[in-house]
Formats: structure tokens, sequence, C-alpha cells
């Protein structure tokens, strides 16, 4: 009787890379003041926050709370749309309160909105500006960055990412509704836009967002966005240009 050879092919294949994580602040414990303002961004942003992976940061309340109020806070977190899914890394009593919760801890990471001089009214990684005119006059583009651009020539499609770490992400083909792509520089996309273009992702305030023909459901550089409701419609199916002046992330049509 013939017996099956056994498999040496691993069950699952474990890696770490890139994902995009919020990373939540909490300055009080106040659940319904963090519930109300949980729920403007999700009206705002539906797209980028729901069910958003969330990182909670207790670094900055007056004390540690304990593990029963802390569970409570993830509980209003998670009524709110997003998924929480640990804490943030502070000191060996963090580390304990994590444990007690049975949550992973997250190394300290630099947010998008913690540049060189810091934010600190900022509440997440991605922090909302106000809508800006839609006529706005571009400066020059800064110098080329030194590292090589990342070329993508495949189409981007629904829930696909395409991540340029440390350079300029290049696209050559269709970005689908659904996808991401994110470039630690700027993202150039010679076809249509229609998903999320992030540029500036670890803080680069000089990046900028380039697309032929400009349909997307979000733009964001350096942590300030715009969703497809707050751009003007006479961009949309345009060359446009995506930049930041000051805290104010503009648009403008490419050429004449």
């Amino acid at each position: 009787m013939s017996r099956a050879l056994p498999s040496f092919e691993p069950v699952g294949e474990l890696k770490f890379g890139q994902v995009g994580i919020a990373n939540l602040r909490l300055k009080s414990l106040d659940d319904d003041l963090l519930a109300q303002e949980l729920r403007q961004k999700l009206e705002t942003a539906p797209q980028l926050f729901q069910r958003a992976p969330v990182v909670l940061d207790l670094s900055h309340l007056p004390q540690l709370p304990d593990a029963e109020r802390v569970r409570a806070v993830l509980a209003t977190v998670r009524a709110s749309g997003m998924l929480p899914v640990g804490l943030a890394y502070g000191t060996s009593e963090n580390e304990a309160l994590a444990r007690a919760l049975d949550l992973p801890l997250f190394a300290k990471f630099r947010a998008a909105y913690e540049s060189t001089a810091a934010a600190p009214e900022a509440a997440a990684v991605v922090a909302n500006v106000a809508a800006a005119p839609p006529r706005a006059t571009p400066p020059p583009p800064s110098a080329a960055r030194g590292a090589a651009g990342m070329l993508q020539a495949l189409p981007v499609r629904s829930g696909q990412q395409v991540y340029a770490r440390g350079s300029d992400l290049v696209i050559t083909a269709v970005v689908g509704h659904g996808a991401e792509v994110i470039a630690d520089g700027s993202v150039h996309v010679y076809a249509a836009l229609r998903g999320k273009a992030i540029a500036g992702a670890q803080g680069d305030t000089s990046a900028r967002i380039f697309c032929q023909d400009f349909q997307a459901e979000l733009v964001s550089v350096a942590g300030h966005y715009r969703v497809l409701e707050d751009i003007p419609a006479d961009l949309r199916g345009k060359p446009v240009q995506v930049w930041l002046e000051g805290e104010k992330l503009l648009l403008a049509r490419l050429g004449p």
C-alpha cells in the first residue's frame, strides 16, 4: 500500500511589509467627543477611514489609563467604523497594558504630520485641510531627488497597492478605482488616476502628484488630503498637479 510523501511546502508564508496604519494620538479621555470627531472624519472621507486600521497612542495623556478604560476607548474607535489593531510603543507600563489587553505594540513611527516642525494639534496620520481655490498657480517644482524613481508599467487594479519607498513613483498605466499608489517622493501618473494617490508618505512637503486624467478618489501630500467630493468638477478628467502650499493642499490644471 503506497503512502503519500510528506510535503515540504510551508502552510503559510509570513512576511513583514509596508502597511498603511493610522495613528490616533489621544490627549484626553472623553469618549463622547472622541466618537464625534471620528464620525466627522468618516463622513468627510469614508473611503479613507472606513475600516482603517488604527494604532492607539496614549503617550500624550497626563497618565496612562488602566486596561478597562482603554477597552472603552477601543470600543469607541471600533463603533466609529475604524479598526483598532494595537498600541503605540512607549514605556514598560505601556507594554504591560498591551499585554493585559492582548494587543500588539507597534514601534514608535513618525507619522506624516510629524515633520521637522511637528504640528502638535494633529490627531491622525492624515490631517484634513481647508478647501483651496480651484484656480491656483503652482510654484516651480523642487529639485529632483537623488533616488531613482520606481516605474510601474502595468495597470494598478482595485485592491492593489504600489509603494515607492524613498523615491518617486512613475506609472504609465491606469490606476483603477479602489487602488492605492504611494510614494515617499512624488507620484506621476501618465494615464487615468481613479484610485488614491499619496505623495510624501514620510512627510516630504515638497512632493507632488501629477496625472494626465484626474478622476482620483483621494489625493494626499505629506498627510494633507482632499477627497473626490472636495475637488472642483472642472478639474475632473483633466491633466492636474497637486501640491502643498503651507498647510493647504492645492490643485491646478497642467498646461494651458
